[in-house]
């Protein structure tokens, strides 16, 4: 691994790793731990039974006919943490390692969101019991936003929960999304001062790095530390009121986890 890319071997990865790959063409990239044994324990969005088309993280269709290891695919009915071997979940795609306890420099270095959290990582021990516990247990409702593959990982390296249901999720990738528009919001009136668009672009670069930083795990004071068998309670009160947030106004879903 270097400063501009996370890409591993699989001879380098460590039962209680966190590793990713990228999907279509680099637009987003699928989250999981790596338990040992070639395994690797995820979160993907819940089939809907109803629909004959395949989630984009679905891993039903591959790991129905995996060589390699007879329970790939594993998951308890109604939730969404799977467990799958090294080569299902990585499909086609190459292996990279997410970094923890990285300096706010190297953060913002790296542009990109979902490679890196300066939160430090708990013991690996620690990691794959959270990973196994939820397996059994479940994670609650899949949000692609707020409760995603990667805020399964972030949560089973760390134990932290955000106490903030309304606001966004520990995931990298999520911040991305929402840090650019705002990013280019911010600083569409220094056009008017920046003649140069190298300044603006400059700017708009900036802005967004420390929006990034600004929600990332680490640096947030709206996190707490939560056993992973007491997470139960605290996904159940989300899922009630996303529910009730559902049928109010299907815009304005609250979150899970």
């Amino acid at each position: 691994m270097g400063l501009l890319s996370n890409r591993a071997e699989r001879s380098e990865i460590r039962p209680g790793d966190h590793i990713y790959t990228y999907r279509a063409v680099f637009t987003y990239s699928h989250h999981g731990i790596y338990v040992g044994g070639s395994k690797v324990v995820h979160f993907t969005p819940q089939r809907n039974a109803d629909s004959s088309v395949e989630e984009p993280d679905s891993y039903e269709s591959m790991s129905s006919s995996c060589p390699t290891f007879p329970d790939c695919g594993f998951k308890l009915p109604n939730s969404g943490v799977t467990l799958t071997c090294l080569d299902c979940f990585l499909g086609k795609g190459s292996l990279y390692c997410f970094e923890y306890g990285v300096a706010p420099s190297v953060f913002l270095v790296k542009v990109r969101g979902g490679t890196c959290t300066t939160a430090p990582s708990d013991p690996p021990e620690s990691v794959i019991h959270r990973a196994m516990y939820l397996l059994q247990n479940g994670f609650g409702n899949y949000d692609v936003f707020q409760n995603n593959c990667e805020d399964f990982a972030l949560y089973c390296k760390t134990g932290l929960l955000i106490m903030d249901k309304l606001g966004v999720g520990r995931s990298g990738q999520a911040s991305s999304v929402v840090g650019a528009p705002l990013a280019a919001i911010l600083s569409s009136p220094l056009k008017l001062l920046m003649p140069s668009p190298v300044g603006v672009a400059t700017v708009t670069a900036g802005v967004y790095c420390m929006s990034r930083y600004a929600t990332d795990i680490g640096v947030r004071s709206d996190v707490i530390k939560v056993a992973v068998e007491d997470l139960h309670g605290d996904l159940s009160w989300a899922e009630e009121h996303h529910e009730e947030a559902v049928e109010r106004a299907p815009s304005d879903r609250l979150i899970t986890g």
